[in-house]
């Protein structure tokens, strides 16, 4: 998604359009502004203006009392807030029936899709132009005779990668970026436009090392998928369609509790870092990580055998005075 400039934040807004968008009343919406609630507010309404209105009609959906919700104001605990709206997609302009007409895909279709991908229900305004092309793309896929099935199975798989992703960027710069500006006093509107300038910046850069790992991952794995079906039993059974025959391994650290007791959390940070590099290192080729869990690793491959002797000789593979797996 392109992160839009100030330039292209488009026509001023009014109080009428501020309070449709947070699903509030205008009257709201001064009352609001009286109590000092939208840092920033200038006598006109800018993104981040709203971003804040928005931020406050959730908070007071959810039962926080005005006061409540001016402390953290303060503190700048919502200063992240307005990097929401750089990140929001356009205005919805088509209906769900305008979708399915120009995407060629049926209405019910794209609500499957939309669900897959996590992303909840269709919203009843509609969706808007970002949207609509997504939904062209998904048909194009479609017509060039990619299964439903496997197109959904994707779908699904690419919206809880992308949501780990997410959740660890807002984690990562609300840990290393805003509560260290919190911490140092920082008045909240600093604090936004700190935010805000650093999402300008860096959030561009996202896709394309997405764009590039899925590239350079993608390769990998089809050379694995080719070793596979070169190093299968000939003999054996071939499977049903749409089953793939897989061996999983689960390993971790023992006495990884204890570490963190009797050395310190950056220790055992330390430790479960080596211990994920030596598994790593020494999987077998058709082997892979695919899930991760404090000092917990999931592993799947293809050759029971070789997991089997690979868990085993992990036994070896921890430097003296390492907890072993």
């Amino acid at each position: 998604m392109a992160v839009p400039t100030e330039s292209s934040a488009g026509p001023e807004l009014t109080l009428a359009q501020v309070a449709a968008r947070a699903q509030v009343s205008p009257p709201t919406v001064k009352r609001w502004l009286a109590r000092g609630l939208v840092p920033g507010f200038e006598g006109r309404w800018t993104p981040s203006a709203l971003a804040y209105v928005r931020v406050v009609a959730r908070l007071r959906a959810r039962g926080h009392s005005l006061q409540d919700i001016k402390r953290a104001s303060d503190r700048g605990q919502l200063a992240i807030g307005p990097i929401e709206n750089l990140l929001s997609g356009e205005e919805p302009r088509h209906t769900l029936k305008d979708a399915a007409r120009a995407s060629g895909l049926d209405a019910e279709l794209i609500k499957r899709i939309y669900a897959t991908m996590g992303l909840g229900l269709l919203p009843r305004e509609g969706v808007g132009e970002e949207d609509l092309q997504i939904l062209r793309y998904a048909s194009s896929v479609l017509n060039a005779g990619f299964p439903l099935p496997a197109f959904l199975q994707l779908m699904r798989v690419y919206g809880q990668v992308i949501a780990q992703i997410a959740d660890a960027e807002v984690r990562l710069i609300h840990l290393y970026v805003h509560e260290p500006l919190m911490r140092a006093g920082v008045p909240s509107v600093e604090i936004a436009e700190e935010m805000e300038g650093l999402a300008r910046e860096v959030f561009p850069f996202a896709a394309p090392f997405m764009n590039y790992l899925h590239g350079r991952l993608l390769a990998q794995f089809v050379e694995q998928d080719m070793i596979g079906h070169m190093e299968s039993d000939i003999g054996e059974a071939a499977l049903q369609e749409g089953r793939l025959r897989v061996a999983i391994a689960f390993a971790d650290l023992a006495g990884y509790a204890r570490l963190t007791v009797e050395r310190g959390d950056e220790a055992a940070v330390g430790a479960v870092e080596r211990f994920a590099r030596a598994v790593a290192e020494t999987l077998p080729v058709d082997a892979r990580v695919i899930k991760t869990l404090g000092d917990e690793v999931m592993v799947i491959g293809a050759d029971p055998g070789a997991l089997s002797a690979w868990a085993v000789g992990l036994q070896g593979a921890v430097a003296p005075g390492e907890p072993p797996p």
